[in-house]
């Protein structure tokens, strides 16, 4: 069939959809929902075979789905209703949650039903569960839907009326630091941890707050600042404190968003920033584990596993450093396998645009953190005495991606999206992926990865290698599943001889062409852009940054993409526009 995608931005669900679509072998297009361009001349230009809107904000006008069967993909469970449906899921402590494709109608998610399916939710932010859990049941939903509806025999079954809630307001999520729990402030903070944040007074200033982790130890006056650890500040509860990673300054008249940044260089830029004692990862610290760091590490047996999650997937100059020295002290350990793994929500993006585009100087910003993530990827490449898996439970994009592919075998979720290229935001790209994308697809596929622009599905990805495994899993478990991988892969007898054929290999291509060649020629290109005032790269730093909407789709979403499975495994989107990272 040919399905037309209509969203309000080109986010990961979209993306996914978009992917799992092409590679059921569907022919898939996509429009936004751009403010002055007519829905109905756009669908009537496609003349698809369904209208399908995985994410969004607006109704669709009647004379569209009065002429084509539209469904629409609403976070909630049947008879659900409302925008801030996942907001209020995450605030009110569901445990359980779902999904439902309907039919649009003259009433906002009223329509009939065509499939539903329902979902955990864990005590996660809610970006990570849109992109984890909820995404899991959409394309269950959405892929029964798209069957039922090919089938040309299916009813859809109507809902039972009811009221619509109303959108989540500020006031909604007002923190009473002197009486709320630590789990009501968590409940709270996750409920808008990427969007639209949690607006409150903090050392004399407006901020909205965003995200939020648990501390066990540390206890204060309620409201207070404690202590600052990777970037984010604690602040004391009415029993306990949390951890805030990251702050957003309001905006003031006829300015544009502010971006999101770390609460410690948020309050640094704005003089607000007390002397406060900086904390120390604890020694069983990560980012899912009881004591909270965005870093941390741990060993099974012959197996290291150095674990990172980092707000939005974004890593500033600071991240890499801090990341780069954790490698390095991991490297030291006499381990076999070394896991690097990212969050479950994204496992990198790139270098971190919304710290650049805050810096006084961006171009110069922009050149230390490309320079530290390569320093990180670089490293990476050159471990020659242990086996290097990277585990991607959540999406990667642009450098990211690459520094994935550093390693010597890439293991990622079935869920994931991966979007191997730079092109959109203006960038030639480095992290040495001259390097490493030709050696696992080719100089050909390469080219076009990065040239189209168009990323990939898990399993389109494992079909043309860019990916060694996929696991078929639930968000929560991947990081269990990939624990019992990377044990047995040290246990292996074959493990001792693959490593030693690795640094035959690594000898053997240092030999034809020195990484540091590849570095020269990628850099040289990103320091001409990254200094030119006029590139194209600035200007779409900051509409991204600011989440400026486009005035028109995009050119290469809106050409119908035919299924190639059988040719290249292709799954067609587009980069991610959460995460202020490339």
């Amino acid at each position: 069939m040919y399905v037309l995608l209509v969203a309000s931005a080109f986010n990961s669900l979209t993306q996914r959809v978009h992917a799992e679509l092409r590679d059921h072998g569907h022919r898939v297009a996509v429009e936004l929902a751009a403010p002055d361009t007519p829905l109905a001349d756009t669908v009537r230009r496609h003349h698809p075979d369904l209208v399908l809107a995985p994410m969004l904000r607006t109704a669709i006008p009647e004379e569209v789905w009065a002429a084509y069967t539209c469904l629409v993909v609403h976070p909630g469970p049947v008879g659900d209703r409302g925008p801030s449906s996942l907001d209020r899921a995450v605030q009110d402590g569901e445990t359980r949650w779902g999904v439902t494709v309907l039919q649009a109608n003259a009433e906002m998610d009223a329509g009939d039903v065509w499939a539903s399916a329902d979902c955990p939710v864990p005590p996660v932010g809610k970006s990570d569960l849109y992109r984890g859990e909820i995404a899991d049941a959409a394309l269950e939903a959405v892929l029964l839907a798209v069957e039922r509806f090919a089938s040309g025999t299916y009813v859809p079954r109507p809902q039972e009326p009811g009221p619509a809630r109303p959108f989540l307001r500020q006031d909604e999520r007002r923190v009473d630091w002197e009486a709320d729990t630590t789990e009501r402030v968590l409940r709270v903070l996750r409920a808008a941890d990427s969007q639209p944040g949690v607006r409150d007074h903090l050392l004399g200033a407006d901020w909205y707050l965003h995200g939020g982790h648990r501390e066990d130890d540390l206890r204060g006056r309620p409201g207070e600042l404690l202590a600052t650890r990777a970037g984010a500040v604690c602040r004391a509860t009415a029993d306990g404190a949390v951890w805030i990673p990251e702050l957003r300054a309001p905006r003031t008249p006829d300015a544009s968003p502010t971006p999101r940044l770390p609460a410690t260089l948020a309050l640094a830029r704005a003089d607000r920033l007390p002397p406060l004692p900086e904390l120390p990862a604890p020694p069983d610290g990560g980012p899912y584990r009881p004591a909270w760091s965005d870093i941390g590490y741990h060993e099974e047996g012959q197996t290291g596993f150095l674990t990172f999650s980092f707000p939005g997937g974004a890593m500033s100059t600071s991240h890499c450093r801090r990341l780069l020295d954790a490698y390095r002290t991991a490297c030291a350990r006499p381990t076999t396998v070394l896991v690097l793994s990212g969050g479950r929500d994204f496992f990198s993006n790139g270098i971190h645009l919304g710290v650049i585009e805050a810096a006084d100087d961006p171009a110069e910003e922009s050149w230390a953190n490309i320079n530290a993530m390569d320093d990180l990827v670089e490293a990476v490449l050159t471990t020659t005495d242990r086996l290097v898996v990277s585990a991607l439970g959540g999406n990667a994009a642009a450098g990211g991606a690459m520094l994935a592919l550093a390693a010597d075998e890439v293991w990622c979720r079935s869920g994931v999206v991966l979007n191997p290229h730079y092109r959109l935001m203006g960038l030639y790209g480095s992290e040495y992926w001259t390097y490493t994308l030709p050696l696992r697809v080719g100089s050909g596929l390469a080219v076009r990865l990065t040239s189209e622009a168009l990323p990939l599905g898990a399993a389109a990805a494992h079909r043309l290698g860019l990916v060694d495994r996929t696991v078929p899993c639930a968000p929560g478990d991947f990081a269990d599943e990939t624990q019992h991988l990377a044990v047995r892969l040290a246990a292996l007898p074959a493990t001792a001889s693959r490593i030693a054929a690795k640094k035959a290999a690594r000898e053997l291509h240092e030999a034809r062409r020195p990484l540091a060649a590849y570095r020269a020629a990628e850099l040289a290109r990103m320091r001409r852009t990254f200094f030119d005032p006029d590139a194209s790269y600035h200007a779409l730093r900051r509409a991204f940054v600011r989440k400026e909407s486009p005035a028109a789709t995009p050119a290469h979403l809106t050409r119908a993409a035919a299924d190639r499975r059988g040719v290249t495994g292709l799954a067609v989107s587009d980069a991610a526009p959460n995460p202020g990272s490339c």
